[in-house]
This record gives structure tokens, C-alpha cells and sequence, in this order.
């Protein structure tokens, strides 16, 4: 049994976040080598709720800003061709990549 790459995805915009995971599974079809996933783990909600008016005078509304964080997992075998072209992949600014490799 040799070395697997866990790679976890995580970003603010799902289109990007899912673009990533189809690149990464047309690399695995290319190369031939196992995969697992893309699982989708929870979307993590921060929620920022601020008063509308700046100086505390008037009625009392509040604006509720919301980021959902979007995050996949996916489990590769680590072969040496596809964790290069892994290296390879643009991915964009809103989205955070780590690849990690375990025995």
C-alpha cells in the first residue's frame, strides 16, 4: 500500500471551489490513479450583524452580513505524475488548497 495526497479545498465561491475538484478528477482519470471524493464537508456560516445607523439615533435595524465558506475533501493516491501535475493547477485567489500526504 503506497503513500495517499489528501487534498482539502476550502473557498468563499462554490463555482470556483468545484471547478478545482473537476480539474483535480480529470488529473486522476489522466494519470490512472485511485480517488476518493470529492466529499463535501459542512459550509461554515459567519454571520456579521451591524447597525445601520452610524451615530445610535433612530429606530434600531440591524444589516446581517453573511460569508459561507465552502470546503471539499478529496483522497488521491500519491503517484509521482499526478501530484506534479496537481503542482500545475491555477487556482485562483478565493480558493485555499493543501495537499497533504499520509502512509
Amino acid at each position: 500500500m503506497g503513500q495517499k495526497a489528501r487534498i482539502s479545498l476550502s473557498g468563499t465561491d462554490p463555482e470556483r471551489v468545484e471547478e478545482i475538484c473537476d480539474q483535480i478528477k480529470e488529473i486522476s482519470k489522466r494519470t490512472g490513479v485511485e480517488r476518493k471524493g470529492p466529499i463535501p464537508l459542512p459550509t461554515k456560516k459567519l454571520i456579521v450583524p451591524t447597525r445601520k445607523a452610524p451615530d445610535g439615533e433612530g429606530a434600531e435595524t440591524w444589516e446581517r452580513w453573511e460569508m459561507r465558506v465552502h470546503k471539499r475533501l478529496i483522497d488521491i493516491d500519491a503517484d509521482e505524475r499526478a501530484l506534479r501535475q496537481l503542482m500545475r493547477i491555477q487556482v485562483p485567489d478565493e480558493v485555499h488548497i493543501e495537499i497533504v500526504l499520509q502512509n
